[in-house]
């Protein structure tokens, strides 16, 4: 067998633009290029596609579960390799496992899981996301008031050494909560400190992006809203240009009139990318769900506490594709960007992530002309065949 394949017959995103009647050249796990089909080297093992179309693999910087399993409810290598293998059912070929607010203890289970699984080189795994717990309890939603609580200093001495042990790292934090000092700790880290379940003021958000702070955490949920004298959380947001933010496209979390409008303001570079926000039901028809003793139930496509507090998103990520091209509106080029593109740039990975420019990973997932999974590639190797 040769270690040149070249995959054809479908159109070709490589994130800037489409490629018709061409190939994608893979060399150990890595994209060796896009050239006409009339042009594969006669060496090249052939995988000729039935149309659709091939794009750069969705990237989940915020994924609390799948496979049924919830990563609060087990921190550990098995878990993590559960949950990227079910979200690789959707095009999700890179994500960050969430924890969210827990204790110590915990923390640095999960810490522990996320250096495990990028040692056994898990297929998506590409780093943690630990949302919480030193949050605003204004802004709690789903997250145990009982369990957030301000950062000490055994807390930024166990963020700065998950941010270089792993190959990334997001924290979200309060802006209110968490000092700039701290901010500025963990971003100096390598840490993606991000912003969220927040109630601080414009000023208080703006000095945190100011002190390193460079994402937000799913925009308008869990944060001050703008208003017409105090722009709040989401005004910061919307207003920082080095500001990233995620945004949980499913109809529930965010009016479509809101993510019109907030996609029509944001300032750049920073931009705004999709996240499911998934919790342990994705790839599976589990209906209730357990976290932190409390139960949660999924119907009329969305995640409840008993009180009716939204818990997670009941979303995959080709579903938030497709909502964002059918109800928003968007061009498909864009969407497949903000699925993919913009959360590596958030992460500072563009270069080899988010893209099937020449020198990125061979990660892509290969979908229906009406944006139907038809498989999902990753590294290079197929993982998952509808």
């Amino acid at each position: 067998m040769s270690d040149l394949l070249a995959i054809s017959g479908a159109r070709i995103f490589d994130s800037a633009a489409w490629h018709d009647n061409a190939a994608l050249l893979i060399e150990f796990g890595y994209v060796a290029g896009i050239v006409p089909a009339s042009d594969i080297p006669a060496n090249a093992e052939r995988v000729a596609l039935d149309g659709g179309m091939i794009v750069p693999g969705f990237i989940d910087l915020q994924v609390n579960g799948g496979g049924g399993v919830l990563f609060n409810n087990d921190t550990s290598l098995e878990a993590i390799r559960t949950i990227c293998a079910a979200h690789a059912q959707f095009g999700t070929t890179a994500l960050l496992p969430t924890l969210i607010t827990d204790t110590a203890a915990v923390n640095e289970k999960a810490i522990a899981a996320g250096i495990a699984a990028e040692a056994a080189r898990v297929p998506g795994f590409i780093g943690l996301h630990l949302e919480g717990p030193h949050l605003s309890l204004a802004r709690k939603g789903t997250h145990d008031p009982a369990l957030i609580r301000p950062m000490d200093a055994s807390d930024l001495a166990r963020l700065k050494r998950a941010a270089e042990a792993l190959p990334n790292l997001i924290c979200t934090v309060a802006a209110e909560t968490a000092t700039p000092q701290q901010i500025a700790i963990l971003s100096e880290a390598g840490a993606v400190v991000s912003i969220g379940h927040s109630d601080a003021d414009y000023a208080t958000a703006m000095a945190a992006f100011a002190a390193g702070a460079t994402m937000s955490t799913h925009l308008f949920n869990a944060m001050s809203q703008m208003g017409n004298r105090e722009p709040g959380v989401v005004g910061a947001t919307l207003d920082s240009p080095k500001a990233f933010a995620g945004l949980i496209a499913d109809g529930i979390h965010v009016h479509p009139a809101s993510i019109g409008a907030a996609l029509r303001a944001k300032r750049g570079p920073g931009k705004i990318f999709l996240v499911t926000d998934a919790m342990s039901q994705t790839g599976t028809d589990i209906q209730t769900l357990t976290l932190n003793g409390r139960t949660i139930t999924r119907a009329g496509g969305a995640l409840r506490l008993a009180d009716g507090t939204l818990a997670g998103a009941d979303l995959d990520m080709i579903d938030a594709v497709n909502f964002m091209v059918d109800t928003i509106g968007l061009e498909v080029d864009e969407v497949l960007r903000m699925a993919s593109l913009y959360p590596a740039e958030a992460m500072g990975i563009e270069a080899t992530y988010g893209t099937l420019q020449r020198g990125a990973v061979a990660s892509f997932a290969y979908l229906s002309d009406t944006r139907q999974m038809r498989a999902t590639w990753i590294d290079g190797v197929e993982v998952f065949h509808a």
